[in-house]
């Protein structure tokens, strides 16, 4: 239930209307509110309000029109700015970054703030009346109004400086790379509290023999992505019902319509209650998110340099970027033990295989379409073996350093054939000793083997 809620909330921040909807809901109330103290005051032995601007009905109905006014017409010069930032990220970036331009809180408060102030002038133009002995000029709230006014002019402002730079490449970067960071500390934390999806497998035949022919594919109700999975309901699922789920995805993964989601064992025990059980702790989206899924946000930062690399952009600048990034996050990454998928009971009987990603797939996610796009370049071949020095120091694990190894043998191989001066390939022969160095291995990789 957690994860879902989780999930539901994730989906909610990439939503454009919540906070614009909150502040219009705020405003509503404080127009109420805002009025029925001043009827209190007109009611009561109120004090003298000659030193109030606004005196006169005509006066206010003016004010508060023109403010209205004023706040619809802006409010569509920042959405259609808002758009235009749109398209512009969209093709400059990538279509499947504008999710990060969607949850920026900045442009949700500029719009919120726009549509409240204009809903509350309205509401207190209505309660405006005129005649001798009936007029009554909301002094309170025409005050409310003036401040509204005038922090509307305050995010306006703002709103010019922030669009301006959201667009620019380095915020981008430097925004996915702090949702990345996250997203590992989360996932991966240095001391694993959650001890439930430690374990590793014990002994082969922890795993009986049958299982392999016997187990039966749970399908997928709905076709999408794999947006998480409530891995601790169906560890207990499998308790309850003496059950091996293997899952056969992860949080990424695209499964369509009736594909397998896990295969449970014995085959006895599906039905269609746990075949619906199943399908509700695997959630499954139009789209993939973060929350579980590290590879998608590394996959945003890949993106972005490769569309960098594109010959209709041919901005190496912005893909060195990424690739400081993709640095700083494997680096965290090699520091962090990715928790093996296998899940046992108190009695010591294994319950629960998960599909996991692993360090060799995250980098290789994470090197290999740079590598491709960018052989040709000698900046770009230079900082992607500077980058595999600089995790080779976080390396942990011999698993570790020899994918990075194998990475640098990649780039060298790539940058010989592409890179036709013989002075740029010593640069790149210098960059790919100090990997190879690094790593402790020297220079005697084979490199001119591949």
């Amino acid at each position: 239930m957690r994860t879902k809620l989780t999930t539901w909330w994730e989906k909610l921040r990439g939503t454009y209307w919540v906070i614009p909807a909150l502040m219009l809901l705020l405003a509503i109330g404080l127009s109420f509110l805002t009025i029925a103290l001043d009827k209190s005051l007109w009611a009561g032995a109120a004090a003298d309000r000659a030193w109030f601007p606004i005196g006169d009905p005509d006066g206010a109905r003016t004010f508060l029109s023109t403010v209205a006014g004023s706040m619809i017409t802006i409010t569509g010069v920042t959405f259609s700015i808002t758009i235009a930032a749109f398209v512009q990220a969209s093709s400059q970036f990538g279509p499947r970054l504008l999710s990060n331009f969607m949850r920026d809180r900045g442009n949700q408060l500029v719009l919120g703030t726009f549509v409240a102030t204009f809903v509350y002038c309205l509401l207190i133009l209505r309660a405006v009346r005129s005649g001798d002995g009936d007029a009554f000029v909301p002094h309170l709230s025409l005050l409310a109004a003036i401040g509204l006014t005038l922090a509307s002019v305050g995010v306006l402002i703002y709103f010019f400086h922030h669009v301006s730079t959201s667009i620019r490449a380095e915020y981008v970067i430097n925004h996915i790379g702090r949702d990345l960071e996250a997203a590992i500390e989360r996932l991966y934390p240095e001391q694993l509290r959650v001890r439930w999806f430690e374990q590793g497998l014990r002994s082969p035949e922890d795993i009986p023999p049958q299982v392999e022919k016997e187990a039966r594919p749970i399908p997928a109700a709905r076709s999408g992505y794999v947006q998480a999975i409530d891995h601790e309901e169906l560890f207990h699922l499998a308790i309850r019902k003496d059950l091996l789920v293997r899952l056969t995805c992860r949080p990424g993964d695209f499964i369509p319509l009736e594909g397998p989601l896990a295969v449970v064992w014995p085959p006895g025990a599906i039905d269609d209650a746990l075949i619906e059980t199943i399908n509700g702790v695997v959630v499954v989206g139009v789209q993939r998110l973060g929350m579980q899924d590290v590879e998608y946000l590394f996959n945003q930062l890949v993106e972005m340099a490769v569309r960098a690399l594109s010959a209709a952009i041919n901005d190496p600048f912005t893909a060195i970027h990424c690739i400081d990034q993709i640095t700083t996050s494997l680096a965290q990454l090699a520091e962090r033990r990715i928790p093996r998928g296998y899940q046992y009971d108190s009695g010591d009987r294994l319950r629960l295989i998960r599909d996991i990603e692993t360090f060799t797939g995250v980098v290789e996610l994470a090197f290999n379409p740079i590598r491709q796009y960018g052989r040709g370049s000698v900046a770009v071949t230079i900082r992607l073996l500077e980058a595999l020095a600089v995790i080779a120091a976080h390396a942990q694990t011999a698993e570790q350093r020899e994918t990075l190894a194998h990475q640098a043998d990649l780039i060298k191989h790539g940058a010989d054939a592409a890179i036709p001066a013989d002075h740029d390939r010593r640069d790149v022969a210098d960059r790919y000793a100090a990997v190879m160095q690094a790593l402790g291995r020297g220079t005697a990789s084979q490199a001119g083997g591949l």
